[in-house]
């Protein structure tokens, strides 16, 4: 072998060697495994170019921090936050900042309007969101400075207005970057995904409250499947009371000295009346009665 192949070998393996490398740090890229994750547990939302719409609904998410605020979709820059050491701020003077440098570079973004002074100004119509609100997540980046992670916000409609926002989760320095799962529980302090029967439910302050619009989906659960409400069971109808009970009847007694009236009265009729010169008989089928003088003398 020459000493050119030689050198033409070695030079092979130095380049085979070097691009491994630079492929193993490029997969192994400690940002880039965050933002991974972060997307692999949250499932983005798509929204129109005009940020006023949902094209496709994603995850639902709760947000557990106050001040979050959102630029309506009006405006031509989102609203930047960021969180850091357990508090979420809006960053108007680095918004303001980055917003003019778009505009001097003649770029943007979203594709949006507007002056210098207006970036430089930093003027939108906002509105800050609360902790229990819900929102949507439509991106999740990492910065281009690579000093941290930016999660970019939709919300739902308020009177007719959507917003959007962006929330910067800084690296303690730009060759410090955390490891995924300190990454990932930092972002968690902010916001996690709904559970699925709230993010149905949705409510009158937060995202999901109309995706059943967006989507069509999610019909009450007092539903039927074809859409009909279930008519209620008709109650049983009660048994009329027991009729109160009625007193019950004397016995019936013949006595010494009761007259012909009253025993007639008691007992009825006789089977036979037999009348004797100096008595009367009524024969009932198991009794005989003798009257004397018209009065009980003798039962029989």
């Amino acid at each position: 072998m020459t000493q050119m192949q030689r050198l033409v070998l070695v030079g092979l393996s130095v380049i085979t060697a070097f691009g491994g490398i630079c492929m193993e740090a490029q997969v192994g890229d400690p940002a880039t495994l965050i933002k991974e994750k972060l997307v692999s547990d949250i499932k983005l939302t798509k929204a129109t170019d005009a940020h006023d719409d949902i094209v496709t609904a994603g995850d639902v998410l709760v947000l557990h921090k106050d001040g979050l605020m959102m630029c309506s979709s009006a405006s031509s820059y989102a609203f930047s936050n960021t969180y850091q050491n357990g508090v979420l701020s809006g960053n108007l003077n680095n918004r303001a900042k980055d917003a003019a440098k778009s505009f001097l570079r003649g770029r943007l973004p979203f594709g949006g309007g507007g002056s210098a002074t207006d970036a430089a100004n930093n003027g939108c119509s906002s509105r800050k969101f609360v902790a229990g609100e819900k929102f949507w997540v439509t991106d999740i980046e990492i910065a281009k400075d690579n000093s941290g992670i930016i999660v970019s916000t939709f919300s739902d409609p308020y009177n007719n207005v959507r917003y959007y926002g962006e929330i910067k989760f800084p690296f303690p320095a730009k060759n410090n970057v955390p490891s995924v799962d300190a990454e990932v529980k930092t972002v968690e302090e902010v916001m996690t995904v709904a559970p699925s029967d709230d993010a149905n439910k949705g409510d009158s302050g937060g995202a999901g409250q109309d995706q059943g619009q967006d989507q069509g989906q999610n019909p009450s659960q007092n539903q039927t499947q074809n859409g009909s409400t279930p008519a209620a069971a008709i109650a049983p109808i009660a048994p009329p009371p027991p009729p109160p009970d009625q007193a019950a009847a004397p016995p019936k007694t013949i006595s010494i000295g009761q007259t012909r009236d009253i025993v007639i009265a008691t007992w009825g009729q006789p089977t036979k009346d037999i009348k004797l010169p100096s008595k009367e008989i009524f024969v009932y089928p198991d009794m005989k009665v003798t009257f004397v003088a018209g009065k009980v003398s003798d039962v029989q």
